[in-house]
């Protein structure tokens, strides 16, 4: 049975990932800040010993390793899904505040921390993917308008830190994918995005399963059509 350790479990995105892979009969270990509140994803279970859920906070540096100590059995896909788009980062004249600390924290710093901890169990793997959930908005060439300082410059720094694991985690068979998953109709993407959270999530899927033993899609930033995207 093929398992995942994805953070931000609990909505959006990583909420409708968690619904899709437990259809797919995946075992899921599913991490969130706050397990007794997660309402809608303790409702997916199915109650047969393949949905686990652990509290995790990404804005602590040692939640990783909490984490690991709580995981033991191989990942073979470590999803480094959970973000964050505070108002307070996004405009310049107030965006350097400590919010902007917390921000790269938990969008660039705590995936880092998570595969530091998880590689070993990801390479005993039979998949060995990790994904790691940017944005075209961390995209240097892409940025046309200015403004979202916090959200633009940790997805940046997660796409350097993606791709120097796609070279330093090649000797141990991983695949490391950089993935866009387009503008979401989420509480984070807001009620105009042009996909469903259904589709999206069933596109990175797509990519996800298309990246195992496939040396040729490691440490590239791929848009949710499967395009390459600039950094």
């Amino acid at each position: 049975m093929s398992h995942v350790l994805i953070t931000g479990a609990n909505r959006g995105l990583g909420l409708e990932h968690t619904k899709r892979l437990l259809e797919r009969g995946w075992h899921v270990s599913a991490a969130c800040r706050q397990p007794d509140k997660a309402e809608a994803l303790r409702a997916l279970d199915p109650q047969d010993g393949r949905l686990n859920i652990y509290a995790y906070d990404a804005k602590d540096l040692n939640a990783a390793k909490a984490l690991k100590a709580q995981i033991t059995d191989p990942i073979d896909l470590l999803f480094a899904n959970a973000g964050i788009l505070p108002d307070e980062t996004k405009s310049f004249g107030s965006a350097a505040n400590d919010t902007l600390v917390h921000q790269l924290m938990v969008n660039t710093i705590a995936p880092l921390a998570l595969v530091e901890a998880f590689a070993d169990q990801v390479a005993a793997s039979e998949m060995k993917v990790i994904a790691l959930q940017s944005s075209r908005m961390g995209s240097m060439r892409d940025n046309e308008s200015g403004g979202y300082y916090g959200y633009r410059a940790s997805k940046a720094g997660l796409n350097a830190i993606g791709k120097s694991l796609s070279i330093d985690l090649t000797p141990r068979g991983i695949t490391t994918l950089l993935l866009h998953p387009g503008w979401v109709r989420t509480d984070m993407g807001g009620p105009n995005g042009l996909l469903t959270i259904t589709e999206a999530v069933d596109a990175q899927l797509d990519l996800i399963a298309r990246a195992m033993k496939n040396p040729a899609m490691n440490g590239r930033f791929f848009h949710v059509s499967g395009e390459d995207l600039s950094w």
